[in-house]
């Protein structure tokens, strides 16, 4: 069985901040029913994205994921809006649901898929919280939709591929 977790801020409140980039992923998987050849499980934690960890650990334990089979969908300030990149492992770059989950599963070893959110753009005004946690202006809807999209359709390669497939066809170079 693989897993996908997509991090986000439960409630309607946080509905569409930046944060909750990996939420609308799941959802729009959800929506396409496009995973049916393959048992996955699309995970929405009820926890902040800060505590994702939990979850994780809990999904993995319970239903005996090995951890290359769980993909975690969180944003990015580090990519411009709309890029997305997939990688097999890494550091948490920053990202606190990311941090909680490496320090749960007492590894880095699971694989990625990062939504770009943009930084700030007035550093000095905004801080980074402010950011994340402040919604798409009209001008970003439309391009997030596209990445939500372009996301959604990683993530059915990664289940049904793997994850090389998956960064040939969606990691662009130049980009």
């Amino acid at each position: 069985m693989k897993a996908i977790l997509g991090l986000g801020n439960p409630g309607l409140r946080y509905r569409l901040n930046r944060h909750n980039a990996g939420f609308l992923v799941i959802e729009k998987l959800m929506k396409q029913r496009t995973l049916n050849r393959q048992q996955v499980l699309l995970v929405k934690p009820l926890t902040f994205v800060n505590l994702s960890g939990h979850c994780a650990r809990s999904i993995v334990r319970r239903n005996k994921i090995q951890l290359e089979d769980l993909l975690v969908v969180c944003d990015d300030v580090n990519l411009p809006l709309g890029k997305i990149r997939i990688r097999p492992s890494g550091s948490d770059g920053g990202h606190k649901g990311l941090r909680s989950i490496i320090e749960a599963l007492q590894s880095e070893r699971f694989p990625r898929l990062r939504i770009g959110v943009g930084a700030p753009i007035r550093a000095k005004e905004d801080t980074l919280k402010e950011h994340v946690l402040g919604n798409f202006d009209k001008k970003e809807i439309k391009v997030i939709e596209g990445a939500i999209e372009t996301a959604a359709a990683c993530c059915c390669v990664w289940a049904e591929e793997g994850i090389a497939a998956a960064m040939n066809r969606f990691n662009r170079k130049g980009d």
